[in-house]
Parts: C-alpha cells; structure tokens; sequence
C-alpha cells in the first residue's frame, strides 16, 4: 500500500509493452536504491510495480498486458518523468490517504488553470468511475493524493498547491494529457458491501 505522498521523481529511459526502465534522480538517489529491492514494489504513476533488477542510478520493472490497457505506462516514452512512491511501512505517516496502487482507469486532462499560486485542473474519466468520486473526496492522479474540488457528469476538478505542482510530474502536464486515476478503496468496499446485503 502507498499514501500518495511523492517522495522522487523518474525519468524513463527505456519503455515497451513489457518492460519500463526508470532512471533515479541524483538527489536521494543512494536512499532510495538501499530501499529498492529485488521482488520489492514501487509505485510509478501510481501503479504497483515489481522491482525485477537495478543499476548504480535505475531499475527496471516487467509490465503485464493488464497495466499496458489500463495505465499511461504502456505510452511511455524516454526521457518522460514519472512520479515514484516507496510502499508505506507500518511506521509511515499517512499523511494523504490509503492507495493501493491499482489503477482503475485513464482520465484526460481537460483545462488547466491558475489561481493565486496553485492550478485548478479538470479530469475527465470514464463514467464507470465517477460513483466513486465525490467533492472533498481523496482520489490518486497519477499517485498523487488529492482532494477533489467539483464533480460533474464526466469529471471532477483537483487544486495543486506550489509543492505539489513542482516537487512532482504534475508540472508537464497540459490539456490533452492522459493521467492515471485511482479512485477511493473504500468506496468500492462499500459498494460491494451494499450491494451484497441487497442480494441476501
């Protein structure tokens, strides 16, 4: 499990179907390597990967057909920087929300604008999502744990405070772009939940 909370940021220096490499940024990057193991996970963009080998300054991850369809990583291309998350330890601080790591769906970038310091961007996303995102809300784009400003038929909107906007990818994005969403767990819990109280 992770909590949304970006510690680094990648940069992709080989991408296929089945295989993305991730190149670590200088700043941090001794930490971080002791801290990726073999078999171990990362989340890059928010999607639960699997550490498979690393150098001096990256690793490298399989990616199965299931995350080609359902992330932006299978459109991954060198040199795109890519947000990185260490899985949480029973010691972390949740300081965002609970995030598996299991992306439910591509949303778009539809606008992107400023006020004050911050921006104010528009996602749309698959309306199978949309149950599951609610104003105030948390919701993980691209891992990142925001809060959920405005919902409507097609979309919510999320604020990016200074911090956010620089010390993560979010910073390249631009109308048109593809973003990973992770909607709220426990809102499919209790769907679910729900759902089989009605049947019984």
């Amino acid at each position: 499990m992770f909590t949304g909370i970006i510690t680094h940021k990648g940069t992709i220096t080989k991408a296929t179907r089945s295989v993305l490499e991730v190149r670590l940024p200088r700043q941090g990057r001794g930490a971080l390597l002791k801290k990726l193991a073999h078999g171990g996970s990362i989340a890059v963009d928010g999607t639960c990967l699997t550490v498979v080998s690393k150098t001096a300054d990256s690793f490298s991850a399989d990616i199965m057909p299931e995350t080609v369809e359902r992330t932006t990583l299978g459109k991954m291309k060198r040199d795109d920087e890519v947000n990185l998350e260490l899985p949480a330890t029973p010691t972390t601080f949740l300081s965002g929300h609970v995030v598996q790591g299991h992306v439910d769906g591509i949303g778009k970038v539809k606008n992107i604008r400023a006020r004050g310091t911050s921006h104010i961007v528009e996602i749309a996303v698959p309306r199978a999502l949309m149950p599951y995102i609610v104003p105030k809300g948390s919701v993980a784009v691209n891992g990142v744990s925001l809060t959920v400003i405005s919902v409507s038929a097609s979309g919510f909107t999320v604020g990016i405070i200074p911090h956010t906007w620089e010390e993560t990818a979010f910073s390249h994005l631009s109308p048109g772009s593809q973003v990973n969403i992770e909607t709220d767990v426990f809102a499919k819990y209790a769907e679910k939940l729900i759902k089989a109280k009605k049947k019984s």
